[in-house]
């Protein structure tokens, strides 16, 4: 094994991973991009965090922020956000659009689990969306999040389900059929089930709140949370107050 090897190993990152959405950094706040989905989904993403945690007032941490999308959509909403990510490209890309959208998010490239280390039960909301699946050890960056935020407080995942149907939806479908996301965004081998992240989760304090599945009507070309868990999801969590 490399050095190189070895150190991405330690840190938790796939260096295929982060190259890939580097490629697309300039492409974050372009609406109609390949990250149109994201932007689509972005108000419910906000929507289901405000209605369980609240965010007026409230010191968030996005995990695995890229572009800063729902980092700012939570700072809009009154929340003290700060956006860790190990993509540079991306995090510079979330900088300048500070400067064109006037909000105020802090932004740092650094490994969850070293940024855990650093600031062990700081946050009062944690959230964690589309990126387990884009690391070799989600979880490691689940309990990361769980040290993170501060009893009592909340922690939101969100993922893709490993069925048959969330290969035809999220991979053929999604990026091969209807090019809604760029073809290997995503390797299927790496999508979670709901009980395994939920017994991540319980395994390092956190106990299970809602779960929301997360579709699209392509006739309608929109997104909605429904109870339909099939291929996209998202969970809330709370770590115990003790």
């Amino acid at each position: 094994m490399s050095a190189a090897t070895q150190e991405n190993k330690e840190l938790n990152v796939d260096p295929h991973e982060i190259d890939k959405f580097s490629q697309l950094a300039h492409k974050w706040w372009d609406k109609n991009s390949e990250f149109k989905p994201l932007h689509d989904i972005n108000p419910l993403r906000v929507h289901f965090i405000e209605r369980i945690a609240g965010l007026t007032g409230q010191k968030v941490l996005d995990v695995g922020c890229g572009g800063g999308i729902l980092s700012e959509g939570m700072a809009e909403k009154g929340a003290d956000v700060t956006g860790i990510d190990m993509a540079e490209k991306s995090l510079k890309v979330a900088k300048l659009h500070l400067l064109e959208s006037g909000q105020k998010v802090t932004y740092r490239c650094v490994p969850a689990e070293q940024f855990a280390e650093e600031n062990p039960e700081t946050f009062d909301v944690v959230v964690c969306m589309e990126m387990l699946e884009h690391v070799p050890e989600p979880a490691s960056i689940v309990a990361s999040c769980a040290a993170l935020v501060k009893p009592g407080g909340y922690v939101f995942f969100s993922t893709l389900n490993r069925n048959p149907k969330s290969y035809l939806m999220a991979v053929l479908g999604a990026e091969y059929l209807l090019g809604m996301l760029p073809k290997g965004t995503h390797e299927y081998g790496r999508f979670i089930k709901p009980s395994e992240l939920v017994r991540m989760t319980r395994g390092v304090g956190l106990e299970l709140v809602e779960m929301s599945g997360l579709t699209f009507n392509p006739i309608s070309q929109q997104y909605s949370l429904n109870n339909d868990t099939d291929v996209n999801y998202m969970i809330a969590c709370r770590k115990d107050p003790a």
